[in-house]
């Protein structure tokens, strides 16, 4: 029996330090398994959740051995024969990575988001990640202080970097609506001193819309750190998370009929609930039904469209982000150094 617990542990051993053996110069070759490791928990707080998510799900990790895994993205291709890839961001490693089903993970950009030749800090490269109308990634880059996106032949173009002349700190989470607009957060965690940084030159963590022909508009300033953001399927509501633990609020900003945002309502406090713990958020995405899956408070929370807290999934350890994937109903998740996923009974918007 001994013998047997000791063999057990040893191939467990062997397999989660394969799993973190996943670098940022390399790739998983030849990778055929479906039978991935399962972590962590879903906890129901209403029946409501089963309708979002099997009893009988699992949380998948599909890689590891990253610093800090954020901003995931799905990018679809039509010859393969796993619908697409996810694309995400290690920011200490100023990477983005790629993983494909059966291939692996492997290194798809590297400076991501910063390009300079000094030590830029604990946070350099990019963090969200988004796709356009054309199916180019759109980034926020912490190093370089900007929105760019790559384009089809490859190379990278500066979208914004400037706000009333000024740099902007370190946007950080993008949502794309459908008439070309980009929206997006700029909290201090990129600058390598922060909010003291000598180098910051906007005195608030801003909420910005850059419109098709380059303006950039401050939408609100009233946030501590603007973080996570996603538009109800509708496109009517802009959903942004505060990651401040002194104000743990999700908000709910209404989209006015010139496309700017009106004045927020608390969606969810996290504060006012006693079945997670008092967090700020992190990354959200928005469901077909309009349901916000948002990371912070121990895993992703998921909340109705109303913001009734519905359930929680959880892998032990913090989730940066999230993103839907292949037909859209499954998610990914990006939590500290791994990759994981979840199959859903949902579907994310724009799918």
């Amino acid at each position: 029996m001994l013998n047997g617990c000791l063999s057990d542990y040893l191939k467990m051993k062997q397999f989660f330090t394969a799993l973190l053996l996943v670098c940022l110069h390399g790739t998983v070759a030849g990778q055929n398994t479906t039978n991935f490791a399962h972590i962590g928990r879903v906890d129901r707080f209403d029946s409501a959740l089963d309708a979002l998510i099997a009893k009988d799900a699992k949380i998948e990790v599909l890689c590891g051995g990253f610093d800090w895994s954020e901003g995931p993205v799905w990018v679809q291709e039509e010859n393969n024969k796993f619908g697409g890839y996810v694309l995400f961001s290690d920011i200490p490693h100023n990477a983005v990575m790629k993983w494909q089903e059966g291939v692996g993970a492997s290194l798809f950009m590297k400076p991501a988001g910063y390009t300079g030749v000094a030590d830029y800090g604990r946070e350099p490269g990019s963090n969200g990640l988004a796709l356009d109308a054309q199916g180019q990634l759109v980034m926020c880059e912490h190093g370089d202080r900007r929105i760019s996106v790559v384009t089809k032949g490859g190379g990278k173009l500066t979208l914004a970097d400037r706000w009333n002349g000024k740099r902007l700190n370190s946007p950080n989470d993008l949502a794309i609506r459908s008439n070309g607009d980009i929206f997006f957060t700029d909290p201090i965690y990129g600058l390598p001193k922060r909010a003291e940084d000598p180098m910051r030159e906007i005195d608030f963590c801003g909420v910005y819309r850059l419109q098709k022909d380059g303006t950039v508009i401050v939408q609100h300033k009233g946030m501590s750190r603007p973080n996570g953001i996603g538009f109800s399927p509708d496109e009517k509501t802009l959903y942004v998370a505060n990651s401040d633990g002194s104000d743990p609020v999700w908000r709910a900003f209404p989209v006015q009929t010139d496309g700017n945002l009106g004045e927020p309502r608390a969606f969810f406090d996290s504060s006012k609930d006693n079945r997670v713990p008092r967090s700020g958020g992190d990354g959200l995405k928005v469901d077909a039904k309009g349901n916000v899956f948002a990371t912070g408070a121990g895993g992703v929370l998921v909340l109705s469209p109303k913001g009734k807290l519905l359930g929680r999934l959880v892998t032990g350890e913090r989730i940066a982000n999230v993103a839907w994937g292949n037909d859209g109903s499954v998610l990914y998740l990006t939590s500290d150094m791994y990759l994981c996923r979840i199959q859903t009974k949902a579907k994310g918007t724009g799918f």
